[in-house]
């Protein structure tokens, strides 16, 4: 007799409630990929760094967009991902009234450190599926950066390899500027 094995998936509003009634805490490192909770990678001291540059860099967008720093972003009734770092479109709340949504993400960034592997076969392609128009994967193991551009549902369109030497412009702000070794140093 063979058994079954059937998934629960989860919506972001059970997920939501898990926190509030406690089943999940604020220090539980987990992100809602696909209707599944999954277990973040700890942070480590190259990769906590990456993204305080990253900060740092995207500062410079003043009033034109918000730099949100492993912070939920809505990707539709079963995603909740926390992207390392995002540039959001500029809101006046702040998105106090909701997370944004992919309407609202000009770029995401992930920084791997010991998650590249995962990052590029399920979070890139999930950021593609729901539009999101350009998305950066950080590999410091590699020592390269990786851009997606051009979403579709298959996935990004578009895919480059940069590295040491080698300048990146987001797309929604081309006159940012960011070398490549300011990412992997």
């Amino acid at each position: 007799m063979s058994v079954q094995v059937q998934r629960r998936l989860f919506t972001v509003e059970e997920y939501h409630r898990m926190a509030e009634v406690g089943i999940l805490s604020e220090d539980d490192r987990v992100e809602l990929i696909e209707g599944e909770l999954i277990a973040m990678s700890p942070i480590g001291s190259r990769h906590a760094a990456a993204v305080a540059r990253l900060t740092v860099l995207f500062s410079r967008i003043e009033d034109r967009g918000i730099v949100w720093v492993q912070n939920p972003i809505r990707l539709g009734w079963h995603s909740e991902p926390q992207p390392d770092v995002a540039l959001l479109r500029y809101r006046p709340d702040f998105y106090a009234s909701g997370h944004p949504g992919p309407e609202d993400v000009l770029l995401i960034v992930e920084v791997a450190e010991t998650s590249a592997d995962y990052d590029r076969t399920v979070k890139i392609p999930l950021y593609a599926r729901h539009g999101i128009p350009e998305a950066w994967l950080v590999d410091l193991t590699e020592a390269h950066v990786e851009i997606y551009r051009q979403p579709s549902p298959q996935g990004y369109q578009e895919a480059r390899t940069l590295r040491r030497g080698e300048t990146l412009h987001p797309t929604a702000l081309p006159e940012l500027t960011i070398a490549v070794e300011d990412l992997l140093a």
